[in-house]
């Protein structure tokens, strides 16, 4: 059983496996990049501290749910979020009917700019607030820090062409 909470939002430290779903939901799609995706890889100039905020939320929006159990859960927020996490897979089905093209991965969809890099946030930030875990939410609003500016940068490489 879960001890040693502290209060709502400050989980404790161990295996979550609706931590470890949520990370593996968003993460295993992102394996199809080596399936060799077509066109030119976009080589945007980040600047190194979003390009450090990007990898540390990267990492963090695996590692953190993963590794922090909480009890509470609300349902409707997880519900949500994988309302999200289903528009971030037709994004992914949209970059396979691409003939696996790099630009259908930061093309803005529905008047949502990097709308691939935009979702992955919102699912790990509602994931944290339905699991009531400060900590996702955290390291949810890092990637959001460097992810989202950085495939901005992608984008707009790509459409200057």
């Amino acid at each position: 059983m879960i001890t040693g909470e502290v209060a709502p939002g400050w989980p404790v430290l161990g295996f979550s496996p609706v931590g470890f779903a949520v990370a593996a939901l968003v993460l295993v799609p992102n394996l199809l990049v080596f399936v060799g995706p077509r066109g030119r890889a976009p080589k945007p100039r980040v600047p190194p501290v979003i390009q450090a905020l990007e990898g540390i939320g990267q990492v963090a929006c695996v590692v953190v749910p993963t590794a922090t159990v909480t009890t509470a859960i609300n349902p409707a927020v997880l519900a949500a979020a994988g309302a999200v996490l289903v528009v971030y897979y037709a994004g992914w089905v949209r970059f396979l009917a691409s003939g696996r093209r790099w630009a259908s991965l930061y093309k803005s969809w529905a008047s949502v700019p990097v709308p691939m890099a935009i979702t992955p946030v919102l699912v790990f930030l509602l994931a944290g607030l339905g699991l009531a875990n400060l900590w996702i939410v955290a390291a949810s609003l890092v990637l959001a820090a460097g992810h989202i500016p950085a495939s901005l940068r992608a984008a707009r490489v790509l459409a200057d062409g």
